[in-house]
């Protein structure tokens, strides 16, 4: 609301809200020394919505500091609403910070955990200060937040700091208003905060320095678990080959590329190339792994990214890491410290437990994480910072909806990539990264989570939206609840929405949601659609042309097989002689395709990802996968961009039309006997599909009128696709949506789901 007019009196008195990120970043002690500074007397307090302030003085200096309350707020604070009321004056002097009010509806923000800042980092590295070398340093404007967190408001004993009483030199910094430490929740000191040690797999003390003597294992190419912020990563020396082999042997991680952290911009540097975009991101108080460009000569062993001209960077977030990067002086994998397919481990013991046959030695401490939280990762298109995991630094800050939300719902997410969202009034908390919902494990971090989100953000759903596909452990989770309206939705018609609600639309808009599958509202596997879509409903207006996957899951596991299916729909029982694809699997070729001729053990699908995998396999660069999306992901990165031309494709009329890719797979097979190199046909192929999604577009708005178009689903984190698609958009006359807040794969389905359910809600259709 807007502030109500001072009167004329000598000293006025008011009552001012503050709500927003406004806890955990040193909110109560700038709002103490602007106070103070200005005379002001008055009292400042925590409570479950934000922050309250009384303060009483004269008019001009009241209004001085309500501009500054927005103007100069610390760093990390995020404002969303000021409210004031002019109360009676009580004649009182000082200013005061009081206790914090726990009772009524929780609606205040949390922040995320945020990079050690510059003044503490001086302190860290500063012999003389008592602070120097010690781990767990912070301040109001930097350190854990959301990950030890346990409920709100945000005060110390709700914190898994609780267990460290201060000792009398940080109490004293706590409690003086002038100090940057007042106030600060997790304060401590080598006296008083937690303790780090170093210890072998059966849980034994290791002699020496910690940090010294975990940096001289690492030197000898041994492999480190190291307690971080969020959880427990697995460490080696970047350009030592054993290691990194060794660490991807015993990880069971066989291709995915690892992340490398360096110790600052400089040594980022010679890893890649680095634009203003992704050095605002290297060095952002979130610090998330970005991919670069590979540079020539990149100090780092071929098996930290098999196969791929990027490569995962980042900078220290934590004082810890800052030791490690600084006493190494070297680049070093750091990756989560778990086995492929498992969340990451947190929890002490089950570290132990879990990594003792990966790592050689663990460098942990005793302060508790609550909430596990995995690395961030962005990659920068069209100069802007995309989330491909959207975790560590981003969450749990909301994302605001253009419509508020009915009712409060809840969002299942889908299978992979799995996140969850909870949304109240007009703010969608999308969860952090919990993985894919393949096993136990990964199942009951989904669900502590979700508890979690409803305890601290005070969110009870009464709606609940789900993915249609009846085995995703998120539609049965959804589908256990009881006392709750339930909402299945489409999963691309989630994957548009999810980008409606990114940029704080609502529609309607063309859609484009390219993904790897996705139930079918005919029950067959979707993934390269075309839909009219809003935050209601969607109409399905065209897709690409449908093509058996022979053996259902193993086509997705075996590229080759979806190479055989394309094959047989573009030549039928006359496939072209000599590929090598054929050849590599003469023992089995005959048998699949007629699999695809039949369809017998063959569902049918419009996969957008899976024509991805097809051509990648024509053309020799894989035919059997290690992780999801392997084969699309080399395909890019094999592509020349400075070719332009374009494979042709046309769109055959029907309702919904189809982009047919028979003759594009011709092109492609005409090329590869044609002995035109692999990065040439991969160019093609890429402006080709995104000449085909452009043509698409713009036969909907012919018949629509609609010039907004919505880009969603896990194809499009492929930057040269990307890219392509835009421009041709953008040339057309169309306005683009992409997602910046949350991924466009999976991991923004929940977003979307929660988005639709809202809709459907407030327009009485749940």
């Amino acid at each position: 609301m807007d502030p109500q007019p001072l009167s004329a009196a000598p000293r006025n008195r008011l009552r001012v809200r503050v709500e927003g990120v406004v806890q955990g970043v040193g909110f109560r002690p700038f709002v103490h020394g602007l106070a103070s500074a200005g005379g002001l007397s008055g009292l400042v307090g925590n409570d479950t919505t934000g922050v309250f302030i009384e303060v009483e003085g004269a008019p001009g200096e009241l209004e001085r500091f309500l501009a500054a309350l927005e103007g100069d707020a610390p760093p990390l604070a995020v404002i969303d609403r000021v409210e004031t009321e002019v109360i009676d004056r009580t004649g009182g002097v000082g200013f005061t910070i009081v206790e914090s009010e726990p009772g009524g509806e929780r609606q205040t923000l949390i922040s995320p955990d945020t990079a050690t800042c510059d003044d503490c980092l001086a302190e860290l590295l500063d012999s003389g200060d008592r602070r120097f070398r010690h781990p767990f340093i912070n301040c109001t404007n930097c350190g854990p937040r959301f990950t030890i967190i346990r409920d709100v408001p945000y005060d110390r004993p709700l914190t898994t700091m609780s267990g460290f009483a201060m000792c009398a030199d940080c109490r004293r910094e706590y409690e003086d208003p002038v100090d940057r430490r007042f106030h600060a929740q997790p304060i401590c000191c080598p006296a008083c905060g937690p303790s780090l040690r170093l210890i072998d797999r059966d849980g034994a003390a290791i002699a020496g320095d910690p940090v010294s003597t975990a940096v001289q294992l690492l030197a000898a190419g041994g492999v480190l678990a190291v307690k971080g912020v969020g959880g427990y990563h697995l460490a080696a020396l970047a350009s030592q080959e054993p290691a990194v082999t060794a660490l991807r042997s015993r990880k069971h991680r066989e291709d995915k590329p690892f992340a490398v952290m360096v110790a600052d911009l400089d040594g980022a540097r010679a890893l890649g190339t680095i634009g203003t975009a992704e050095a605002h991101a290297l060095t952002s108080p979130r610090r998330p792994i970005v991919l670069l460009q590979r540079a020539a000569g990149a100090p780092v062993a071929a098996a930290v990214a098999p196969g791929n001209r990027s490569l995962g960077v980042m900078l220290p977030y934590s004082p810890l890491h800052h030791l490690l990067a600084r006493d190494l002086r070297a680049p070093f994998v750091l990756t989560s410290g778990n086995v492929s397919d498992e969340p990451i481990a947190y929890r002490d013991e089950e570290a132990l437990i879990r990594l003792r046959g990966i790592a050689d030695a663990f460098l942990t401490h005793d302060r508790p994480i609550h909430m596990r939280t995995d690395d961030s990762v962005i990659r920068v298109m069209g100069g802007r910072e995309t989330p491909l995991r959207r975790s560590r630094g981003f969450v749990p800050q909301p994302v605001t909806v253009a419509r508020a939300f009915p009712r409060p719902v809840l969002g299942c997410g889908a299978e992979l990539k799995s996140t969850f969202c909870v949304g109240k009034g007009r703010r969608a908390f999308v969860s952090h990264h919990i993985g894919d919902l393949e096993n136990y494990e990964t199942l009951q971090s989904y669900t502590e989570g979700i508890e979690h989100f409803m305890r601290v953000f005070d969110i009870h759903p009464e709606v609940v939206a789900h993915d249609l596909h009846p085995e995703y452990l998120s539609t049965k989770f959804a589908l256990d609840l009881d006392g709750v309206d339930r909402v299945g939705i489409q999963h691309h018609h989630a994957h548009i929405a999810s980008c409606l609600a990114d940029n704080g639309e609502v529609g309607p808009a063309i859609g484009v949601a390219f993904d790897g599958l996705g139930y079918g509202t005919d029950g067959s596997m979707w993934g390269g659609e075309i839909l009219v879509a809003d935050l209601t409903s969607f109409r399905r207006a065209g897709h690409l042309a449908p093509v058996a996957m022979p053996g259902g899951v193993m086509a997705i596991r075996e590229p080759w097989r979806m190479a055989a299916a394309y094959l047989v729909a573009a030549f039928g029982d006359d496939p072209p002689a000599g590929l090598a694809v054929m050849r590599d699997h003469d023992d089995r070729w005959e048998t699949v395709s007629a699999l695809a001729r039949t369809g017998t053990a063959s569902p049918i699908t419009t996969s957008a990802g899976r024509l991805f995998d097809a051509v990648a396999s024509l053309i020799g660069v894989r035919d059997q996968i290690n992780y999801e999306g392997q084969a699309a992901v080399e395909l890019e990165q094999l592509a020349d961009l400075a070719e332009t031309s374009a494979y042709p494709v046309e769109i055959e009329e029907g309702e919904p039309f189809q982009i047919a890719t028979a003759g594009l797979v011709r092109a492609v097979v005409a090329d590869v006997r044609a002995g035109v190199g692999a990065p040439v046909i991969a160019a093609r192929f890429h402006n080709g599909l995104a000449d085909a999604a452009v043509a698409a577009c713009r036969r909907v708005r012919a018949a629509t009128g609609l010039e907004v178009v919505a880009l969603s689903g896990g194809v499009f984190q492929n930057v040269l696709l990307t890219e392509r698609v835009r421009a041709g958009l953008q040339g057309g006359g169309f306005r683009v949506l992409t997602h910046s807040r949350v991924p466009s794969n999976d991991g923004g389905i929940s977003l979307g789901q929660a988005a639709v359910a809202g809709g459907r809600d407030a327009a009485g259709l749940v």
